[in-house]
């Protein structure tokens, strides 16, 4: 009988503390999730991302998500998406050229203005995912301190060039005069675009009342990557 008592003592505890008696330790997660390995979230290159430059890996994990886990290497996301995801339109350049120089991120097809027929929006690969035909890459694992990826992410930041493949370069001592924009204020332009990313499918964004073509949204990707 005390036993007894025991055991239902411990049992409701644990119904206190979880808000559900449970009997083993749980492994699943209720519903879609996106994971990242504990040892690249401990690494000096992922301590020295921006907080826009998380956001564009959380925006590209979203987007594989919704790709059913493929298609990596081919993530559509153009400068319109990251906006809508909270990025200040001023930063997602920057911000895309850093998580590169990182080595989280490749950019495999550069978007490209036009007519409807023509244009398209850049593609990216995560390279902490594996692809149809590939193993995870992990570039960030080049960067062995803190301050050579806080060097690498500054100089990333402020060098304007068509960014492709991660890369690593010999760097100064770490600097810290570069702006980094934030996220909190944000002014968009929407865009009827062809091709839409599944975060975006019959949504509108509230933007400041004028209107812009598709044309003029790719061009400004495509000119904020070189």
């Amino acid at each position: 009988m005390p036993r007894r008592r025991v055991r239902r003592g411990a049992q409701e505890s644990v119904m206190n503390e979880t808000g559900r008696a449970r009997k083993g330790k749980r492994t699943q997660i209720a519903g879609q999730f996106a994971w990242r390995l504990v040892e690249m979230m401990e690494s000096p290159a992922y301590r020295a991302l921006s907080l826009s430059a998380h956001r564009i890996l959380a925006r590209l994990e979203i987007e594989h998500a919704h790709h059913g886990g493929e298609d990596n290497g081919k993530l559509p996301c153009t400068f319109d998406h990251f906006a809508e995801y909270g990025i200040h339109r001023h930063a997602i350049a920057p911000a895309i050229r850093e998580t590169v120089a990182l080595g989280f991120v490749e950019v495999t097809e550069a978007g490209r203005a036009g007519n409807a027929a023509w244009r398209r929006p850049t593609l990216f690969r995560l390279t902490y995912r594996h692809t149809k035909l590939t193993e995870p890459t992990d570039e960030w694992r080049k960067i062995s301190t803190v301050p050579e990826a806080e060097a690498i992410a500054d100089q990333a930041r402020k060098t304007k060039h068509q960014c492709r493949k991660p890369h690593h370069n010999s760097v100064r001592k770490p600097h810290h005069n570069g702006e980094i924009y934030g996220a909190e204020t944000i002014t968009t332009v929407h865009s009827a675009e062809t091709i839409t990313t599944s975060i975006s499918r019959g949504q509108s964004l509230k933007g400041n009342g004028r209107d812009g073509s598709a044309e003029q949204a790719v061009a400004l990707d495509t000119a904020a990557m070189r």
